[in-house]
């Protein structure tokens, strides 16, 4: 049975009454639109028939699940620093939003006019917003207990706090000793128009990944328009498979803190900052990463990326089969020696290849050509192949 109590944040719940946005009251019939303005604390279902207004930063805490319908539509508030919106899922607590291509999750701003009518006939994108409009709301967070390669003035550290939640919200803990560790399932979920800035140069990520574990199902994930990076892990061992990245603020796929599982399957298209931003260990716990079977658009007419992949010399990551195009010059591999990172079947479609490499360099593992690697008769679903972004 549907919960039918909804905290009165803004007219459309109160009417002409005077309330107390803090006081529950009942929709009116026919209501189809819910704001949220507190923690989820007990087991709950969102569903497809209504629209779920995100009144801040939600949080759903430790042993509690939070369960969205295929085809839900789920909108963030304006805000920026600690008035800034997402959807935090803490350690030990569990998103189940499990889509489907026909009828995806979406998590767009309260600016964006699309409705769970639209997406039921197939009218998956905005209605009213371009696909280039970015940090209007937050984005959303999960975290686990998964290692993490973290460290400070003091030593290791095996937990920290992730970026853009405040210190004194312990739910934006992340990390710990459970590899396997499971914070839900991830399907069909498309992320829009996020990225608000939580403090001067901190703004969110569309997804975030803290210390998430393997136990956790990712996949057929969109992000589009963020104005920070797409996805960023901080550690963890999660796998995440068949992803599109479109119009990004930042970096479209950014790791750090020795994650330790396989991005497998992916279209990244136009990110204003580096395509890969893969980072080393911060501490003394140490883990590589996989990134395989990906189709990289490097830029536009109006975006030219940074990096093709930028790393530290201290990274650890294996690169597989990557087709990189749309390149431009000054687009490059930033490096070639670093003893743990490997290069392996990654195309570029230009015709000299030592124009892209740091210092003019060569490496067997990188060639020129034309060989679009992802498999892309999976992302239908999305926006970017409704606008036709994806051949």
């Amino acid at each position: 049975m549907k919960s039918t109590t909804l905290f009165c944040a803004v007219t459309i719940a109160c009417g002409s009454m005077a309330c107390d946005p803090t006081t529950p009251v009942d929709p009116p019939v026919g209501n189809s639109n819910k704001i949220i303005t507190q923690n989820i604390t007990a087991n709950t279902t969102w569903y497809a028939d209504t629209v779920y207004q995100l009144g801040g930063r939600i949080a759903v805490v430790d042993g509690v699940t939070l369960t969205i319908e295929p085809g839900t539509v789920i909108k963030g508030e304006a805000g920026t620093g600690a008035n800034a919106t997402a959807l935090l899922i803490a350690r030990g607590g569990k998103l189940i939003a499990e889509g489907t291509a026909s009828a995806p999750i979406i998590f767009t701003t309260v600016a964006d006019e699309i409705t769970p009518e639209l997406v039921q006939m197939g009218h998956l994108e905005s209605p009213n917003l371009d696909p280039t409009v970015q940090g209007l709301w937050g984005g959303v967070i999960v975290l686990g207990r998964a290692p993490i390669s973290a460290s400070n003035s003091t030593g290791d550290k095996s937990e920290v706090q992730i970026e853009g939640i405040p210190t004194s919200d312990a739910n934006g803990l992340y990390g710990g000793t459970i590899a396997e560790d499971n914070s839900g399932i991830l399907r069909y979920v498309s992320i829009r128009h996020g990225g608000t800035n939580f403090g001067f140069g901190n703004e969110i990520n569309g997804l975030t990944l803290g210390g998430v574990g393997s136990g956790t199902t990712i996949e057929h994930i969109e992000v589009v328009s963020n104005q920070d990076d797409g996805i960023e892990w901080f550690g963890g061992t999660v796998n995440v498979q068949n992803v599109v990245v479109w119009n990004v603020g930042d970096d479209a796929i950014d790791t750090d803190q020795s994650w330790g599982g396989t991005l497998d399957n992916f279209i990244l298209i136009t990110p204003t900052g580096h395509c890969f931003e893969l980072d080393g260990p911060e501490g003394t716990m140490s883990a590589s990463h996989t990134i395989k079977n990906g189709t990289i658009y490097a830029s536009n007419d109006e975006v030219t990326s940074g990096d093709l992949i930028n790393t530290d010399a201290n990274s650890l990551v294996s690169l597989e089969s990557l087709y990189f195009t749309a390149i431009k010059p000054g687009q490059i591999i930033n490096r070639l020696d670093a003893p743990g990172v490997f290069y392996s079947d990654i195309v570029l479609n230009v015709d000299t290849v030592s124009n892209y490499l740091m210092n003019g360099g060569s490496h067997p593992g990188i060639t020129a050509g034309f060989s679009p690697k992802a498999n892309t008769s999976v992302f239908g679903w999305t926006w970017a192949a409704t606008a036709g972004m994806i051949p």
